[in-house]
């Protein structure tokens, strides 16, 4: 007897669900363990529109408060806003117009939560069918709409990027691709790129800093990791091409005392992309610490993917009597905890879990990872200080200030503040020609001997 074939996942199904999610993320709950929660079989159509509608949600909700006189309780506000986010511009649409909204109605009328606002989900959304044109020059110049972030955040980039807050705002209103880094210790970027040419996989190389043998490749189009050649076996790995920066720049001309290998210490290791790179290009004695036991366990797993060899400990980097052993550090990176600015293109709920608090506080950590970790650093060693942040509180402000109350540091030549899937040029370790990178910020600095 055959097996049964699995029944078709309708779309008012997956809107249902797309709706739960939202909630959730209206709630403060992250997007993963929302998405996470989903029936397994409805989890890639749902995960998709998801991401649709959190990049358009400024606009939806703003398109809602033209259709109601006051939204309806949160989880059919949660499917409108969804449709109207689906729906609100027909060449984007995931699917026609008219099927979104039938779809969604129906989606109202099953649900036991939602069943009561039915009848008013479908006259809003007849509603925006007819007037479509009409209510989409009423918030013409709600800045909400126009660029789906919250009004702060608009205005912080601003702030900080007079020049290019439209493009970064752009940026991560686009989907990032999917961007690999070749474990050089199995092959070679361009055996790799012949392994994804032979299963199918359109990819490109991506450049590597000077000196350094290139490694990053971006897919065409992205596909589930266990279908990568090699994966399992510890091939390549999945980062973006931005956070491939790191490994690179902290090792660049840096040298083995001559009592043995090199020591690193990874401040906020997990999940341990960065720390795999780092073993990729060098033998070190690398310690990687995180405060999460969990992340701590997936830094191992992926190390052992590799086929590489850290010491991995739970421990907070600020804390370093808890954990040091006291003997300096060659080379420290300190990708400290930050908002995450950078990366919304990959992480769309980032902008709408986030609040203008949350900078300062976040700053405030980074400024005591900072003062905390350098003492650890030899004479003649250096730290990399890294955030997946475009703002200048978490960049290149807190570098100032750090530089300045520490003599004994030089900031060297850095990337800086790399904007969101743009192009840059010259530099010590100018950006590839694609311009295919999250947000990131780097700022090097060597500990002068002062003895």
């Amino acid at each position: 007897m055959s097996a049964a074939h699995p029944a078709p996942v309708a779309l008012w199904q997956q809107l249902q669900q797309v709706a739960v999610v939202l909630d959730a993320v209206r709630s403060g709950r992250s997007l993963t363990p929302a998405l996470d929660a989903v029936e397994g079989r409805l989890r890639p159509g749902v995960q998709a529109l998801s991401f649709h509608v959190l990049r358009w949600l400024g606009r939806a909700e703003a398109l809602r408060d033209q259709l109601a006189r006051r939204p309806p309780p949160p989880l059919p506000d949660a499917l409108l806003c969804s449709a109207l986010a689906l729906a609100w511009r027909t060449e984007d649409a995931p699917y026609e117009p008219f099927t979104l909204v039938d779809q969604a109605v129906e989606a109202a009328k099953r649900h036991p939560a939602m069943r009561a606002q039915a009848s008013f989900v479908n006259a809003c959304l007849r509603r925006f069918l007819r007037e479509r044109d009409g209510l989409m020059a009423r918030i013409a110049h709600n800045a909400v709409a126009v660029w789906n972030h919250p009004r702060w955040w608009v205005e912080r980039l601003k702030r900080d990027h007079p020049a290019h807050w439209q493009d970064i705002l752009r940026g991560n209103n686009t989907p990032g691709a999917m961007v690999l880094r070749v474990n050089l210790r199995r092959t070679s970027q361009a055996n790799y790129l012949a392994e994804l040419a032979r299963v199918g996989l359109g990819a490109a190389a991506l450049n590597a800093p000077p000196g350094f043998p290139a490694s990053g490749i971006v897919l065409k189009n992205a596909c589930a990791v266990h279908d990568l050649p090699g994966f399992a076996d510890g091939w390549v790995s999945v980062q973006d091409h931005a956070a491939q920066m790191a490994a690179p720049l902290l090792l660049a001309g840096l040298t083995a005392p001559a009592a043995g290998r090199l020591r690193v210490l990874d401040a906020c290791a997990a999940p341990g992309g960065k720390t795999a790179h780092l073993l990729e290009l060098a033998d070190a004695d690398l310690l990687a610490l995180d405060v999460d036991a969990v992340r701590c366990q997936r830094i191992g797993h992926n190390l052992a993917r590799l086929g590489l060899r850290a010491e991995v400990r739970c421990a907070d980097a600020a804390e370093p009597d808890t954990w040091w052993d006291g003997r300096p550090f060659d080379a420290v990176l300190l990708d400290a905890p930050c908002t995450a600015s950078g990366i919304v293109r990959r992480h769309p709920d980032v902008r709408w879990l986030r609040r203008p608090t949350d900078v300062d506080q976040l700053a405030a950590t980074q400024a005591r990872l900072l003062n905390r970790l350098w003492p650890l650093v030899r004479p003649g060693g250096r730290l990399l200080y890294a955030t997946c942040s475009v703002f200048k509180a978490e960049g290149d402000q807190q570098v100032e200030t750090f530089v300045a109350h520490n003599t004994d540091a030089r900031w060297c030549p850095s990337p800086g503040h790399l904007r969101p899937a743009s192009g840059r040029s010259g530099g010590v370790f100018p950006d590839n020609a694609q311009g295919e990178h999250d947000g990131f910020y780097y700022a090097l600095l060597d500990k002068l001997d002062t003895r």
